[in-house]
């Protein structure tokens, strides 16, 4: 199976061994790592899940705190072990969060965003502040809505009066960014932009706190068709050793049913999946061609360590797919979409090219984070084996972690990323299904015969 290289956060004394593998070895080391998952979940129709008679999910570590300073250290020895990488020799900066971003970054500044559909409507290649300003004080809700009680209605009332005080003032700028092949519809979902926005105010004006959540999921939505509606195209050509690959030229959407074994309360669970072609166009594109291959239906989750949820590694030798073409394993290379480049950067980390304070496009911030497994020594291995992150951000910023730029995120889990965690090792997916994008796929091969 290909390598990963954990991360784990220390909050506590316990050291599991983790194993690492590549093609040629494999080997032991030892690591703090946190076994706690205190995570709240949210129920969603699309999953058998029954609630437990008791709390499984309380956090068994307690009274010890938390130093980030030990944990830094504990990743950066971490990572000499494993890539051999020289750790205390690294630049000062390595690691740091204050990378250069465009004019847009003032409207995104703060906490890490965790959210999976804002970290996809943040990565859209679009330039246009109007609507950005808009959905900034909607995605800001997410935090007012934490105080506790009808207190957080007052802070939702200055996020609703922000955005709808913005919409009405850049509209017209917002519309003159709309494609214009796209302009019909994306004016349609700013109109319904608009009569959600006042369905809000007096929604907070009736001191509904329960509906103000479900209220901001439509907005924002609208917002994401809006911002996808102004993409003119393909926004950039992709190298020319990799024009003839599988492309994903925009974003497309999985559903994957994984049935869940040896669980009482969780019998199967569909996961969405949301795929950007934008930002990883090969990467994503090798991963539609192989789900419309069937490849991953009947695979079983292969690495669930409260770290990371594997699979992809078929059976046999091969440790990725054999193109039947080629009676080869077909590679993807390594691709990072950095913030303030127009394309990816390929077959090399960040780390590599030292841009120690760039930053990623697609972070590893949110949990169900998608990204290609690879062999830890060689960067262009990536097959079929992939991985979602499950871990807390707050804990590895943007960038202050060891994976951003070093593995291609091409996705985020979008519904029910919370049972992941409830994976393990054996549990079969039942089927992985294109459900929306399959024409963004560009040089598809599973329609070539052989």
């Amino acid at each position: 199976m290909a390598a990963i290289i954990p991360c784990h956060y220390c909050a506590t004394t316990t050291t599991t061994p983790i194993l690492f593998l590549s093609n040629t070895h494999s080997r032991r080391l030892t690591y703090p790592l946190s076994h706690t998952n205190a995570r709240l979940r949210r129920f969603s129709a699309r999953c058998s899940y029954q609630p437990p008679q008791h709390s499984e999910f309380q956090n068994k570590q307690k009274g010890r705190p938390f130093s980030f300073k030990q944990c830094a250290i504990s990743i950066a020895l971490a990572v000499g072990l494993v890539t051999g990488v020289p750790t205390l020799g690294w630049p000062t900066n390595a690691l740091a969060a204050s990378p250069v971003l465009p004019d847009l970054s003032v409207l995104i500044s703060g906490p890490p965003i965790k959210d999976p559909g804002a970290l996809l409507r943040y990565a859209l290649p679009i330039d246009n502040k109007a609507i950005r300003e808009v959905q900034k004080p909607l995605e800001d809700i997410t935090d007012s809505l934490k105080v506790a009680g009808v207190k957080a209605l007052d802070s939702v009332e200055r996020n609703a009066r922000q955005a709808s005080r913005a919409l009405k003032q850049g509209k017209t700028l917002i519309i003159s960014g709309l494609a214009e092949s796209k302009k019909e519809h994306g004016v349609e979902l700013l109109n319904k932009l608009e009569a959600g926005m006042d369905e809000l105010e007096l929604i907070v004006q009736d001191r509904n706190r329960d509906a103000v959540g479900p209220k901001q999921k439509e907005l924002l939505q609208y917002v994401g068709g809006v911002e996808e509606d102004m993409v003119d195209g393909f926004p950039y050509e992709v190298p020319e050793e990799y024009q003839n690959m599988p492309l994903l030229k925009g974003r497309a959407a999985v559903d994957m049913k994984v049935k869940i074994k040896d669980n009482p309360n969780l019998d199967e669970c569909v996961f969405h999946i949301v795929l950007d072609g934008y930002n990883a166009p090969v990467t994503a594109g090798n991963f539609v061609d192989l789900v419309e291959r069937h490849f991953y239906d009947g695979m079983e989750i292969q690495r669930a360590d409260g770290f990371v949820v594997q699979t992809g590694d078929p059976e046999g030798p091969a440790e990725g797919f054999i193109d039947p073409s080629t009676e080869k394993t077909r590679t993807v290379p390594l691709e990072i979409m950095v913030e303030g480049e127009k394309a990816p950067l390929y077959g090399a980390t960040l780390e590599e090219l030292g841009l120690y304070k760039a930053q990623t496009k697609l972070p590893f911030n949110a949990f169900g984070t998608m990204a290609m497994a690879r062999d830890e020594f060689e960067n262009n291995s990536g097959s079929s084996q992939v991985f979602w992150l499950l871990k807390e951000s707050e804990l590895t910023p943007s960038n202050a972690n060891i994976l951003d730029g070093r593995y291609a995120v091409f996705g985020y889990v979008t519904e029910n990323e919370d049972f992941l965690a409830d994976l393990k090792v054996g549990d079969v997916i039942e089927s992985m299904q294109v459900v929306s994008g399959l024409d963004n796929l560009v040089n598809p091969s599973y329609k070539i015969a052989g």
